[in-house]
């Protein structure tokens, strides 16, 4: 390292980060920035933050919560989509750190990929309560059994990150729903106080939607909040193929 002050040793890494601006007139590349670890907090979000106040404040990239919550910085930090206030900045090795947008998709600007399409799709799922009984009082009540069955699937952030690495979304994004969407269908789906189950299902059940899906899990491995959308995709396939009439 290189002395900092009084008493201080440097811990410089290499952050290479993908930039592109449509407004410019250069085209994509890759730019580095040295970083001194030591002089910065832990995760990749204030890598990034550091580098946008210090050094180059035209760098463009999401951020909300730092906490994991919002989904806001998902983007594919050494090869692996990921959150970048999860990730840390591993400072004990000196290897570079490299940043890019989330894959196959269109990028607005630098870390920023366009979500118009995924928040489509997510709409299209209809990500809300369709009960058909009025609630008891003020609530719709439910059992802490039925309560149970949305562990694993409420607690997405809608980050992308497992659609992004999915092969059969890179191949068909424009049919294929994806692994966010469709575990966020299962999780109505599994909700006891929806009414719409069946119509839930009827609308899933379809060539591309639902069965673009190949099962190759690179969504469960790659979900920074450790949920299994894969699981949750071969669980409508089995609840459709146990209806008669949706098979």
């Amino acid at each position: 390292g290189v002395g900092v002050g009084a008493g201080k040793v440097a811990n410089v890494k290499e952050v290479q980060v993908y930039r592109w601006d449509p407004a410019g007139e250069e085209g994509p590349r890759m730019q580095t920035y040295p970083v001194d670890l030591n002089d910065c907090g832990p995760m990749v979000l204030d890598v990034l933050i550091k580098i946008k106040s210090e050094q180059d404040s035209t760098l463009t990239f999401r951020r909300s919560c730092r906490e994991g919550i919002c989904g806001s910085c998902a983007m594919n930090i050494n090869g692996t989509n990921t959150l970048a206030c999860l990730r840390d900045a591993e400072p004990d090795n000196n290897k570079p750190l490299t940043i890019y947008p989330l894959p196959h998709m269109y990028v607005i600007k630098d870390l920023v990929p366009d979500m118009s399409n995924f928040y489509a799709q997510y709409k299209s799922i209809k990500p809300y309560l369709q009960a058909e009984k009025p609630p008891v009082g003020r609530e719709h009540l439910q059992s802490q059994a039925d309560r149970s069955r949305l562990d694993g699937l409420y607690e997405c952030v809608l980050c992308a990150c497992c659609t992004t690495s999915c092969p059969s979304y890179w191949w068909s994004p424009d049919s294929y729903l994806g692994p966010a969407s469709l575990l966020q269908a299962y999780r109505w789906i599994s909700d006891s106080r929806d009414g719409k189950m069946e119509e839930r299902l009827s609308d899933l059940n379809d060539a591309f939607k639902l069965y673009k899906c190949h099962g190759i899990m690179n969504c469960t491995r790659t979900c920074p909040k450790h949920l299994d959308p894969g699981g949750a995709i071969k669980s409508i396939k089995n609840a459709v193929t146990q209806r008669p009439a949706l098979a």
